[in-house]
């Protein structure tokens, strides 16, 4: 059973601390977001996390996301 979330969006051009702001203020925890390139921001949630729909005007493309069973640690 799926117990790990991979969230990822891209946020319209030049608005990822914009996104990045409004999943921190509205991602449930326990959760780790990460900035990449191209105005990305990406979510990793444990347990079972559902992540609301961020605001269209902050998005350049809908959300993807990925449901995952944790492994191991290395």
């Amino acid at each position: 059973m799926a117990d790990t979330l991979m969230w990822e969006v891209r946020a319209v051009p030049g608005g990822r601390d914009a996104l990045a702001r409004w999943v921190v203020e509205n991602v449930p925890g326990p959760a780790d977001v990460y900035l990449g390139g191209q105005d990305r921001v990406v979510v990793i949630a444990r347990g079972k996390a559902r992540l609301p729909e961020p605001p269209a005007d902050l998005v350049a493309r809908p959300v993807a996301q990925w449901p995952f069973t944790f492994h191991r640690s290395v």
